[in-house]
């Protein structure tokens, strides 16, 4: 049995057990538990606090964990990540009040800053060559400027409704972060295999969503044309329709390169373009 760690609450809570679920994971999932079990999967979910996980990992509580990469980074264990899950993106960034006639990141010389990322803060200033007085506090860093307590804030941004909620806007960005997969170094060998077949299912779950599956209708003298845009997997399939002269491509397209590849087939003669979201991707 492998334990995961994941925040209890939150968007990274939420997206953390949406990749579990789309991994083919199940799991009662309930507000009141601490942790529950898979039915179909030797794994055990324990909901923490987002700053505990990267100590219940290291010290072995859990085997496995989620958490944030400004969390992991400002703990100082970065050893411990496995890799970049790329959702729960977000940024730790500089608010002032919305007033101030900021310029640069030398207005904050000798002002004071709140923050709850005290170490990744004080790095950027150093790198900066910036010397101010920074206040660690946990939660609602936001009222600080206020109250009076700060001058400025440190804090994690997502959309930035928040800071214009509370009269601040961003001025610098400190770190990007996004959701972690970090695990225990002493795993045993079984746990070991264990994370191997979870990882397997989330790298073809990070494929699947990267990507798109292309059906189309081509007239047989543009299949080569018509393929050489169709990179795949390997290359396209390629079946005779009932319609003599005609064929279809079946292939699979990078979601980055997705609207420049379908004017370019629409343009070498490809007609009745299906786009179809991937589920799973394995190769």
């Amino acid at each position: 049995m492998l334990r995961i760690a994941i925040q209890k609450s939150g968007r990274l809570s939420e997206d953390s057990l949406k990749l579990i679920k789309e991994c083919g994971i199940s799991f009662i999932n309930s507000s009141l538990k601490l942790k529950t079990e898979s039915t179909n999967f030797p794994l055990e979910i324990l909901y923490l606090r987002d700053d505990d996980i990267p100590g219940y990992v290291a010290d072995g509580v859990a085997d496995i964990g989620i958490v944030g990469e400004n969390v992991l980074v400002e703990e100082g264990m970065q050893h411990l990540a496995v890799e970049q899950l790329g959702f729960s993106k977000c940024r730790l960034s500089l608010a002032v009040p919305k007033g101030d006639n900021y310029q640069d990141i030398s207005d904050l010389n000798g002002k004071n800053i709140a923050t709850s990322y005290p170490k990744l803060l004080q790095a950027y200033l150093s790198e900066k060559g910036v010397e101010a007085h920074i206040h660690t506090i946990s939660g609602s860093v936001e009222i600080a400027p206020s109250i009076g307590l700060a001058d400025a804030i440190c804090d994690i941004v997502s959309s930035g409704s928040t800071l214009i909620s509370n009269g601040l806007k961003e001025v610098e960005r400190v770190f990007k972060s996004q959701a972690v997969l970090i695990a225990n170094k002493e795993l045993s060998e079984e746990k070991r295999q264990i994370l191997e077949k979870l990882l397997f299912r989330i790298h073809a779950v990070q494929r699947a969503q990267r990507a798109k599956y292309i059906l189309l209708n081509a007239p047989n003298e543009k299949i080569e044309e018509i393929s050489a845009l169709l990179p795949g997997a390997k290359s396209p399939s390629i079946l005779p329709l009932a319609e003599e002269g005609w064929s279809s491509l079946h292939s699979v397209v990078n979601e980055d390169d997705f609207w420049e590849i379908i004017e370019k087939l629409k343009d070498a003669g490809a007609q009745g373009i299906l786009v179809v979201p991937i589920e799973k991707m394995i190769i």
